[in-house]
């Protein structure tokens, strides 16, 4: 797919792919989840087709478990019209906000785009604003059956760690690196922060920028999947083919 032609609006972008997927065993002895296929393509493909029509050049792709299978899958991204870098974070995986830290080497000082390697959405990437008004947007959707109580409350664009009706993250998202800026104040001594590179979570990191008004949000009411389980993939290869 090429994306000679399409406006530029997200140069750069970050898919989470590190993950050891354990809930998908057997599946994932041997195939890394973003590289398992539904509806005739790889997971991570899907993303890749959507970011390479909007425009983005460069997707880094954070690797752990099974990491060697990626590039003989994916290759350098020039079949897409990407350039594909591979953030290699050793074993165990670095967590989120430990690999989007150790990923932010291979990415310019811009907002990007990141994405769950193990999710299928149709959302509209175009959708998303070139950049956060604040330190990043996300992209909610309605509880499925396996999170009831959701994760974040939505209103007016604002994304609060509580509320009254909470919504499900998408993993679907964009960032200002400056999110990053002060995680060692923020995860404080937590099991991993002095490894290097360091392991810790995001979520804490969003949620020191929501209580000041940093991390806006839209509801996505279409179809989403978060592929977690065989059964869950079986039902999404379904309904893809």
């Amino acid at each position: 797919m090429s994306n000679a032609t399409a406006p530029a609006r997200h140069r750069q972008a970050l898919i989470f792919a590190a993950g050891l997927g354990e809930r998908m065993r057997p599946l994932t002895d041997t195939t890394p989840k973003p590289l398992l296929a539904a509806g005739g393509k790889a997971l991570i493909v899907w993303h890749l087709e959507k970011l390479a029509a909007l425009g983005v050049r460069d997707v880094v792709v954070n690797v752990s478990w099974l990491a060697d299978r990626f590039e003989p899958a994916l290759g350098d991204g020039s079949r897409w019209g990407l350039r594909l870098h591979y953030s290699h974070e050793g074993a165990p995986p670095l967590e989120t906000g430990g690999g989007m830290l150790h990923a932010l080497r291979l990415l310019d000082d811009a907002p990007f785009i990141a994405v769950n390697g193990d999710i299928w959405s149709d959302c509209d990437f175009a959708q998303l604003p070139a950049e956060p008004a604040g330190d990043a947007h996300l992209v909610l959707v309605d509880n499925p059956a396996h999170n009831p109580d959701g994760d974040f409350a939505l209103v007016d664009a604002q994304v609060h760690s509580d509320g009254a009706s909470k919504l499900t993250f998408s993993g679907i998202g964009v960032y200002r690196p400056a999110l990053l800026h002060r995680w060692r104040d923020i995860i404080g001594s937590a099991p991993g922060v002095d490894l290097q590179p360091p392991r810790f979570k995001l979520a804490p990191l969003l949620r020191a920028a929501m209580i000041n008004g940093r991390v806006s949000g839209a509801h996505h009411a279409g179809r989403w999947t978060d592929v977690g389980t065989p059964e869950r993939l079986a039902q999404l290869d379904a309904a893809l083919r």
